[in-house]
């Protein structure tokens, strides 16, 4: 079993409630919502992704397997903690990241945490779920520890996952060139639904990956 990766890196997460910790990043190539072609961007059931997964031509990127990539991920930690944090990111890692992996990366004593848009179900053993659905997707995942929903999204209410069985909810403004009006609305929508905080892409304000 191999697995097709975009970039693997050390940093600190960003976003949501993880923000802060050190990570080493391993971003799967790969999405069922867009190809990851700028081609194919318009027709695409998300159209609004920043992030490039297209590919294995990352810092770090090729074709690994399990063993391969632990190898990799151990030499990317530089933090002082003793327990290795692996976020499995893509693109959508879901359409790679199996039992297999994951038993792997429990072998090493790693904790694992993943960003998916939940639309497939999880395989168990993941230590930390985050879910970021988007519009006109049906979703599958219907319980982990934070839900992200990036605002707004047209005809798309983040209410409607309050039944969902996670921890933390929350609402993080669309980065386009609309990211003042759609901080506004963000800021607004979590002053009238406080069930809801308020997640920002702290990497990009700090300039760090």
């Amino acid at each position: 079993m191999t697995y097709k990766i975009k970039e693997i890196f050390f940093t600190q997460q960003g976003e949501g409630t993880n923000t802060g910790k050190d990570f080493v990043f391993v971003r799967f190539s790969g999405c069922n919502l867009w190809s990851g072609k700028e081609k194919n961007r318009a027709s695409a059931i998300c159209k609004f992704c920043d992030t490039d997964f297209y590919g294995t031509d990352g810092i770090n990127g090729g074709v690994y397997s399990a063993k391969e990539l632990i190898k990799r991920v151990k030499l990317l930690w530089l933090s002082t903690s003793k327990q290795i944090r692996v976020l499995c990111t893509g693109g959508e890692p879901l359409l790679q990241l199996d039992s297999n992996l994951i038993s792997a990366f429990k072998e090493e004593g790693f904790y694992i945490a993943i960003e998916t848009n939940g639309t497939l179900p999880a395989p168990k053993g993941i230590d930390w779920i985050c879910m970021s659905p988007k519009a006109n997707t049906d979703i599958k995942l219907k319980s982990g520890n934070e839900i992200k929903v990036i605002h707004p999204q047209k005809n798309y209410d983040p209410n409607n996952f309050m039944s969902f069985d996670f921890d933390d909810f929350y609402i993080q403004p669309m980065d386009s060139k609309s990211y003042s009006k759609n901080l506004k609305a963000s800021l607004d929508f979590c002053m009238q639904n406080p069930r809801w905080s308020l997640s920002l892409q702290t990497h990009k304000i700090l300039g760090i990956k």
